[in-house]
């Protein structure tokens, strides 16, 4: 199938889905067409036009945008289980949904008036680096923003691009007044045409995220088109923490690792051990490896959707978040990002020869683990981190 004319069996020209039970649906139903064009998508090094337009008719972007626009607003378990499902298909395309749906997310840190101008249809794609990287000089109405940013993963196909940065007026860091910082971060949104987008990314693995550099000099936003995570506009569980873009990063080491699984698992039965001779299927390493990468997988993902419920339910209720409270997602969040790549470590070694070929699928999950567990997320500074509030101390995460 040419990947220009892709598309969903008995399905012409779909009518985006409105709930998220039919976008859950409509992700399954994509999985399997995803996993067809991995090499395609690898080998442009961003996803092909006809795929961002599978993940939007799918109803992927608006996952996040309110109910009051006519969006699904999805909870952060069901966006974690809607990542899921596209990165068992392509963990790509996977961290591409992962991010484009911050839309939604997004739209909360703005005034409603704006958030509309800016997301003016429910299935606009997002990227950005929201890392502080970049300099906004206060200037009458707004700023002058100039920087280089990292990782605009998506950055090919975004309809909104946005950008962390750090405020200066007169040439000197201006402080929060609010949280009484001496350094008050903002995230200003912008067109991906404002900006140069560089060629960067030739990496390892997640090769068809696309997530290039981009860089901008003295360019001019007004301040009602930026925010701070810690003032949101909408209420609600999706924007009471400043966290809610991470939550669903889970999803994609979850699909890739069950992806992975169900692979191996579909060897069994026509592989042999080449020394002894015996029938995988009745070799005990082989069900050992097996049983323990399953035993894995399901403690990983189950302690993901548990503290995310938690999260939630709390968030929701305006309950108090205890010590053990305030860092579980974070820490579930890192252990299943390290538990799918050893996961797909362990498995990779037992297919054995046969995984080290681009032909196989194992080569690129190997390299997709690798690489997704070299984000912020996933590094153990965040077990310092943890740590540091376990013991009773304060992060220097905006996070947790």
């Amino acid at each position: 199938m040419s990947i220009a004319h892709i598309s969903i069996e008995n399905s012409s020209a779909p009518i985006r889905p409105a709930t998220a039970q039919h976008i859950l649906e409509r992700a399954r139903q994509i999985a399997p067409v995803l996993r067809e064009h991995s090499v395609d998508i690898e080998a442009q090094r961003h996803l092909p036009h006809a795929i961002v337009e599978l993940l939007r008719d799918a109803g992927i972007f608006r996952a996040t945008m309110p109910k009051a626009w006519g969006g699904p607003e999805l909870t952060s378990m069901q966006q974690t289980e809607l990542v899921e499902t596209i990165s068992a298909g392509d963990a790509s395309a996977g961290w591409c949904a992962m991010i484009g749906m911050d839309s939604g997310i997004y739209s909360g840190f703005l005034p409603d008036d704006v958030a509309r101008q800016v997301y003016h249809s429910l299935d606009m794609a997002n990227s950005g680096w929201i890392h502080p990287q970049g300099r906004a000089e206060r200037v009458p109405g707004g700023f002058k923003v100039s920087g280089n940013w990292r990782f605009g993963s998506g950055i090919t196909h975004c309809d909104v691009l946005v950008a962390g940065c750090l405020v200066y007026r007169n040439g000197t860091l201006e402080p929060d007044l609010e949280t009484g910082t001496p350094e008050q971060w903002r995230v200003i949104v912008a067109k991906p045409t404002d900006f140069k987008i560089l060629d960067t990314w030739y990496t390892t693995g997640l090769t068809g995220s696309g997530s290039h550099d981009y860089s901008v000099d003295q360019l001019f936003i007004p301040e009602e088109r930026s925010f701070s995570f810690t003032r949101p506009y909408r209420s609600g569980p999706l924007h009471s923490a400043p966290d809610a873009i991470l939550r669903k990063m889970s999803g994609v080491p979850l699909g890739v690792a069950r992806a992975c699984l169900d692979y191996v698992r579909g060897l069994v039965h026509e592989r042999i051990e080449r020394e002894t001779k015996i029938p995988w299927s009745d070799d005990v390493r082989v069900q050992a490896t097996m049983a323990r990468a399953e035993m894995k997988l399901a403690a990983a993902r189950t302690s993901v959707y548990a503290s995310l419920d938690m999260q939630w339910r709390k968030l929701a209720d305006g309950d108090r978040f205890s010590v053990d409270d305030r860092v579980a997602t974070a820490l579930a969040r890192y252990n299943a990002f390290r538990t799918c790549r050893s996961i797909v470590r362990m498995l990779f070694d037992l297919v054995g020869g046969a995984s080290i070929y681009k032909k196989s699928p194992m080569d690129r999950w190997l390299r997709d683990a690798e690489t997704m567990c070299q984000h912020a997320v996933a590094q153990d500074s965040i077990l310092q981190l943890t740590g540091k509030v376990l013991m009773g101390g304060k992060s220097a995460s905006p996070f947790f």
